[in-house]
């Protein structure tokens, strides 16, 4: 059985750096599904087609050739060979990404693609339904998770740092109604798999939540890590 760690959850929980943490000491591929959709979402957009029919933003798939360039300082999306922009992590690309992803025909249109991602590698996945719907059969399933007030605090206090106008209000309503469109869709809703490990992020320190995930590893694989990283756990939303 191909060796693969699921981690899902909604944004601002903590995913997209502990898995990328998890990626670099293992030594693991490393899987952002939530860029891919995010990266769908960004063409629609430069299309004109954010609003179009699902096979038409399906059909923007074929060609996608997607990679993950790990390195000290985080994660490089990379697009047929060239690094995407700050634009991937904006709230008006997250807000689209949600809206296509609860298409059926988009999700099935990227779900061979994730499957085969890194061929047989060991592969660390991040999403939404890597635990329920793309990997039902890995051997270890976490799903994060924390209220929507304290993932809109996370979320505002990022974007003061990086010198943004921002609305603490504002960016709470947007959770909220992310939350509400990943968790109603039809096809795939964020939900934890049945034999996935739940964390609630909320009241956890990043060692709390390191620790914790080490010792979910270390019962169910045939060793055990330490991840040391000292960059803020809850400083990328994805």
């Amino acid at each position: 059985m191909r060796k693969v760690i699921t981690v899902d959850g909604p944004s601002g929980v903590g995913k997209g750096t502990l898995c990328q943490n998890l990626a670099r000491e293992l030594g693991w591929a490393y899987l952002d599904s939530g860029a891919l959709y995010r990266l769908l979402a960004l063409r629609a957009l430069a299309a004109g087609k954010a609003d179009a029919a699902a096979a038409e933003i399906a059909a923007l798939t074929t060609d996608l050739q997607i990679d993950f360039r790990l390195d000290a300082d985080g994660c490089t999306v990379l697009l047929n060979g060239e690094p995407v922009g700050n634009e991937l992590r904006s709230e008006r690309c997250g807000n689209a990404a949600s809206k296509i992803a609860a298409y059926p025909e988009v999700r099935e249109a990227l779900l061979d693609f994730q499957r085969g991602f890194a061929g047989d590698a060991p592969l660390i996945a991040d999403g939404r339904d890597m635990g329920t719907v793309v990997f039902p059969d890995a051997p270890l399933k976490l799903f994060l998770t924390a209220s929507a007030e304290i993932r809109a605090e996370r979320r505002y206090k990022q974007l003061l740092a990086q010198g943004e106008s921002v609305n603490l209000r504002a960016i709470y309503a947007e959770i909220a109604e992310r939350d509400a469109r990943d968790r109603s869709r039809s096809v795939a809703p964020l939900i934890p798999a049945s034999d996935a490990v739940v964390i609630d992020t909320g009241n956890l320190s990043i060692s709390d939540v390191q620790q914790r995930v080490s010792a979910e590893i270390a019962a169910r694989f045939s060793f055990s890590l330490t991840l040391l990283s000292t960059r803020e756990l809850y400083g990328i939303i994805c």
